[in-house]
């Protein structure tokens, strides 16, 4: 399976990006395509992400939780777009830059 081009993932990264500034109003928020060092893999021409998300929505939640806040998040993006996504969940407190 060929990789994604470039432009769509870039695209997908910042739709990524939109979806958890919209939902989660993080105060620190990185978004990574990680897709070039899975090339070859079979992704059905869908993307690898990593993201690093800090907000108080995730004050007095477990980790499970809070990725279940970021997967509802991309929920659509999920279906098509994203093959794998590995996420950091902190609160403003636990964040150290």
């Amino acid at each position: 399976m060929s990789a994604p081009a470039a432009s769509t993932l870039a695209l997908t990264a910042r739709r990524i990006e939109h979806l958890l500034q919209q939902r989660l109003a993080p105060t620190h928020l990185e978004v990574r395509d990680e897709s070039a060092a899975h090339i070859g893999h079979a992704n059905a021409g869908k993307g690898h992400f990593r993201v690093k998300v800090v907000s108080t929505c995730f004050a007095g939640l477990k980790p499970l939780q809070r990725h279940r806040l970021v997967n509802e998040a991309l929920s659509a993006l999920l279906v098509n777009d994203v093959h794998a996504l590995a996420m950091e969940t902190l609160t403003p407190d636990e964040f150290v830059k």
